[in-house]
């Protein structure tokens, strides 16, 4: 019996690199192309409707990411019929490589973005940095960036200490400067939480005036994995498309961390610190009204205790 052959569907998840890889090429293979750019780096395109979606991201992340070890874009090639390019890295390289380079070059000359009505660029931490500064080979398109780094020229970033082992890659050269490749996008989008301060730093330097920042707080230093769990990316990235996506829209579709875990304790931790317990009371109740909340159910448990040993006074429950 011959074996079915393998679609954008076919479960990845788990496969060791060289399966994976074999994989992704027999999936590609159909409707598009897989291209190794030296020995770090792939290109893995699926060619299929006006819209591009350009992401950068690396092969850990894809199998942290996607349980079925899939792109990030591939959701919304199956969605909406996408066409999605997958630079992908094989470790946080930020894609400084001549070959990379080299591939878009080649990009531009065989007119490659002029074939679609709208692109847009996506990438979070290194591959945000990426994302933004490829996204000059396509002028007018829509970036949306996740944690980007600027440069890590330490000329520029000294301050941040966090990637001292990749100061040595040359962000000097071509696509060097992160910030001036947007100059080029019809707009970019900047998220980032700014309790964080290198992150926030770095989300200063991309102040041009077509660049929009989001501010995600209390969302903390893993704001990729964050935005997933509240099924909060791909609505980004379809109003990025679409060209609905503005401070407005997005604070409506943000409004979903009322509901999200993660943010609720990232809320309470910052309210524990300024020792204000009758709000965290209030935050508490909130939630538990709304949600199963067992972690936040205890501690309000533990507060109104308190409360009624005469430790603090609280507001009184809300009416219904």
């Amino acid at each position: 019996m011959a074996e079915t052959p393998a679609t954008i569907d076919t479960p990845m998840g788990g496969l060791k690199k060289a399966d994976w890889i074999a994989r992704l090429a027999e999936i590609t293979e159909e409707a598009g192309y897989l291209e190794p750019l030296g020995k770090r780096h792939l290109a893995a395109f699926i060619d299929e409707g006006s819209t591009l979606l350009v992401t950068f991201e690396s092969l850990a992340g894809i199998q942290a990411l996607s349980e079925n070890g899939h792109p990030l874009g591939w959701e919304l090639v199956r969605r909406h019929g996408w066409s999605h390019l997958c630079l992908i890295a094989d470790g946080d390289t930020w894609f400084r490589d001549r070959r990379i380079w080299g591939y878009f070059d080649r990009l531009i000359d065989d007119g490659f973005f002029e074939d679609f009505d709208r692109v847009v660029f996506y990438g979070a931490g290194p591959c945000g940095y990426a994302a933004a500064a490829y996204s000059v080979v396509a002028p007018g398109a829509t970036v949306l960036v996740v944690q980007p780094q600027a440069t890590l020229d330490p000329r520029i970033t000294e301050w941040d200490d966090r990637f001292r082992d990749q100061r040595r890659l040359d962000f000097n050269s071509r696509f060097g400067y992160a910030p001036d490749m947007l100059d080029a996008a019809a707009k970019a989008f900047v998220l980032y939480d700014p309790a964080e301060k290198l992150d926030a730093m770095h989300a200063a330097l991309f102040t041009r005036p077509n660049v929009e920042k989001f501010r995600l707080r209390h969302m903390g230093d893993a704001l990729q994995t964050e935005l997933l769990a509240m099924d909060l990316l791909r609505p980004l990235l379809e109003m990025a498309a679409a060209d609905t996506l503005n401070t407005h829209s997005f604070a409506q579709q943000y409004r979903i961390r009322r509901d999200h875990p993660a943010y609720l304790r990232n809320l309470l931790t910052e309210i524990d610190g300024r020792a204000r317990p009758g709000l965290a009371v209030m935050l508490c109740r909130n939630a538990v009204a709304r949600m199963n909340a067992p972690r936040l159910r205890r501690r309000l448990d533990m507060l109104e205790k308190a409360a009624a040993e005469g430790r603090f006074r609280i507001p009184p429950p809300a009416k219904p």
